[in-house]
Parts: C-alpha cells; structure tokens; sequence
C-alpha cells in the first residue's frame, strides 16, 4: 500500500527522525544524574546490587541542549499527528499511512542506493 504524503509532512517527519536521533545520542553521553550526586553502592545482599559513580551532574549547556531538543521533537510529533493529510487517508487504512511515513526515508534511501548501484554498472543485469 502506498501513499502520497505532501512534502511538508515529509520533511516534518524526517526532521522529527533526526531530532530523535540526536537526543539519544546525546543522552549516551550525558552523566547518570541531571543534578550532583555523590553516587551509591549496594553490594551483594541487597535487592539487587547496584552502583552508579559520584558525578556533578549536567552542564547548563547540556541542559539546554536536552531541553531545546525535547521542545524540538514535540513541535515535530504535533505537527505530524495533526497533519491535514491525515483527514483524507480512509479511517481502516490511518495505521498503515503512519506506519509507512515513519519508514518513507528508509525507503528514499534504498531507492538512492539501487539508483546508485545502477548508475555504475553494478546493479544493472548484463
């Protein structure tokens, strides 16, 4: 099943794909604790034996980094979820247009690269 997406919805959902990326990329590098913590250790003998090491918690820089992003990625679901486009998909068929939004530039991609493969000879048949 596809299905004609309008250009600003697109780049609505690409954007909201790379937004994501780059605060769970961010957080992979963030300190445990937003704020100082002088850290723990349970040993064995607990519940469950845990640790997390003593950090001085986030910059502001990181702090607003997280936050402008966070703002970001709302603005950007919104504007998808309550896109026009939604009210002229057939309501059996809504889960399947969102389904296939979220993966239109993986495909774009695999078109790019097939496109690309043929172009130098190698995806073409002999």
């Amino acid at each position: 099943m596809t299905f004609s997406f309008p250009d600003d919805l697109r780049e609505a959902q690409r954007e909201l794909h790379q937004v994501s990326a780059e605060l769970s990329a961010l957080g992979k590098t963030l300190p445990w604790s937003v704020e100082p913590h002088e850290g723990w250790a349970r040993p064995e003998g607990h519940w469950y034996p845990s640790e997390r090491p003593a950090t001085s918690g986030w910059t502001e820089e990181q702090k607003n980094t997280v936050s402008a992003l966070r703002a970001r990625a709302l603005e950007l679901s919104i504007a998808v979820g309550t896109h026009a486009f939604w009210e002229t998909v057939e309501p059996g068929k809504v889960v399947a247009a969102r389904t296939a939004l979220k993966h239109v530039h993986d495909q774009e991609r695999g078109q790019e690269a097939a496109d690309g493969a043929s172009s130098d000879g190698y995806g073409a048949a002999a």
